[in-house]
């Protein structure tokens, strides 16, 4: 929130909003004046966020996917996608949305699980990364949401791969910041 720094009025797009975190915060960091559009594609999370979030007149809710905005174009000020971008089942498509739908200065940000830099630190995380999922089973009573967890993290792209790709969309002054040493990180595009 820091980093994105959002301003009164700002309108945002949180997509994969899940139970509706960045959007209870962006809205506390706008003294409430900002305006949200929650897009999740699960049907399930989307009605968390919306009990989670329903004295919030300023966020309005919309089940749909990343490559298919139900939006006009140029209509957002700020993008953003936490932990949901390695689900995408497009990325590209997601990308040349995410644009579509910002306004001429506006800003794509995406919070990430990533890759650790560090190899000591690289080791701890994969050493505890196989026991998430036996974690899982003797908590929940399932191993197998945890199990794709830890593979879809480690079959995603590094930082600079994922940066790559959102330059190639057209973002530009794009930027990344690694956050526990690269377990996750905050990449940053500009439409301009």
């Amino acid at each position: 929130m820091d980093w994105m720094a959002p301003k009164k009025s700002d309108h945002l797009i949180d997509v994969a909003s899940g139970s509706g975190d960045i959007a209870k915060y962006f809205l506390k960091n706008t003294d409430y004046t900002g305006k949200v559009k929650c897009v999740e594609p699960n049907k399930y999370m989307l009605e968390v966020g919306k009990k989670k979030l329903k004295n919030s007149s300023n966020v309005k809710w919309y089940c749909s996917p990343a490559e298919k905005l139900p939006f006009s174009d140029e209509i957002f000020d700020i993008y953003v996608v936490s932990f949901g971008i390695r689900n995408f089942s497009d990325i590209n498509q997601a990308l040349k949305e995410a644009k579509r739908v910002l306004k001429i200065g506006g800003r794509f940000l995406c919070l990430e699980f990533s890759k650790v830099d560090n190899e000591i630190l690289a080791k701890f995380y994969q050493g505890y990364s196989k026991i998430i999922p036996y974690l899982g089973k003797y908590i929940v009573g399932k191993s197998e949401p945890y199990e794709y967890l830890v593979n879809s993290i480690n079959s995603f792209y590094n930082q600079q791969e994922l940066m790559d790709i959102i330059k190639s969309i057209g973002f530009e002054k794009t930027e990344y910041r690694d956050l526990s040493g690269g377990i996750a990180s905050i990449h940053s595009g500009w439409k301009i």
